[in-house]
């Protein structure tokens, strides 16, 4: 199997996703029935997954991820695709429980292929400390793979990503950039060390980052994925009940990154995140290739927290003890009438 087959797709990770836009016309069709109590939280707040209650003490909390691949090494793209699908539990405050393999691959290739994708997924399963307990398969033209994941949390709670307050700190927990990064890369242009620092994040499970914002008072979570740091800020805000601000100078981002955008090595969803949620955001200042970054489509990205001030340092503390990159990169305000939703200064 050469590389060019294995990187063969339009638009790999995260980047593959349809626009938030396009997603949000076609969800506002769907008829809904009648609510039940239990669906704690369901697709109408855009959050990371879905929660149902089953007694006063269990809910359970489901997930689905899988995308192309996004890097050339069949087994990285397991661990990639798997760590990403994991994400949306942590991001709910939960603890992942089984994972079931969503895969589909062409019968022609080489199944020695197909075994090293599911052996990366499967390691990350295990590193979560869940079951592997099975999973569906089809034939198809590309290669995709990725999890349904199930885990559990107590009703109370919950982090969602749109119960933020005025006055919590905003943490980032992985640096931003890997979107740009891996388009770079499939043109042979982006720079070794950087590469590397993106697929070390990458398959890096978001496990840790949440069992430390455990022992915090978390207000609201989300993960960054492919709607970009700013796309899921937006989310963040609770259709326009919050605003926020963010100090640029403070998001961690991964190296060459930047240089990358500043030579125009971008992707068509970090376009479609900057026409979706640009009209909501304000730069001061900011240069071209850190709105760039801001707008770039993340795969298995960072933890986004929202925690009170009193709180942040030590849970910041924390986080770069597991060797995290953490970064307190903005704080939540009072919505003002007239001025922007999101100002990046």
């Amino acid at each position: 199997m050469s590389e060019e087959k294995i990187t063969f797709c339009k638009g790999g990770g995260c980047t593959a996703k349809l626009g938030a836009q396009a997603l949000n016309r076609v969800l506002s069709l769907l008829p809904k029935g009648e609510r039940d109590p239990d669906l704690l939280v369901g697709y109408s707040s855009r959050d990371d997954a879905a929660v149902y209650r089953l007694t006063d003490d269990i809910a359970f909390v489901q997930t689905l991820d899988f995308f192309p691949p996004m890097v050339s090494d069949p087994y990285t793209f397991g661990q990639i695709a798997a760590a990403n699908a994991l994400s949306d539990i942590y991001a709910m405050g939960g603890e992942v429980k089984t994972a079931l393999n969503i895969v589909c691959f062409p019968e022609k290739w080489d199944l020695n292929i197909l075994g090293e994708i599911l052996r990366g997924g499967s390691e990350k399963v295990i590193e979560a400390g869940a079951s592997l307990a099975g999973g569906h398969s089809i034939a198809d033209a590309d290669v995709k793979y990725g999890l349904s994941v199930t885990g559990i949390v107590h009703p109370d709670h919950i982090w969602q990503n749109n119960t933020g307050i005025p006055g919590d700190k905003l943490i980032l927990t992985k640096a931003l950039g890997v979107g740009i990064l891996c388009t770079a890369d499939r043109v042979s242009e982006a720079p070794l060390e950087g590469m590397k620092a993106a697929i070390r994040s990458m398959t890096t499970l978001n496990k840790e980052a949440a069992l430390c914002c455990r022992n915090y008072g978390i207000h609201a979570c989300t993960d960054v994925t492919g709607f970009s740091f700013l796309g899921h800020l937006h989310e963040m805000m609770d259709d326009g009940r919050l605003s926020c601000k963010v100090y640029s100078d403070q998001i961690p981002v991964l190296p060459g990154a930047a240089e990358c955008a500043d030579e125009f090595l971008l992707t068509a969803a970090a376009q479609r995140n900057r026409n979706h949620v640009g009209s909501f955001v304000r730069f001061e200042g900011i240069p071209f290739a850190m709105e760039e970054v801001l707008f770039d489509p993340q795969t298995s990205g960072g933890l986004l927290v929202a925690v009170g001030e009193k709180e942040a340092q030590g849970l910041l503390a924390d986080l770069r003890a597991k060797g995290l990159p953490a970064a307190i990169v903005g704080e939540i305000c009072e919505k003002e009438e007239s001025g922007a939703e999101i100002t990046v200064s």
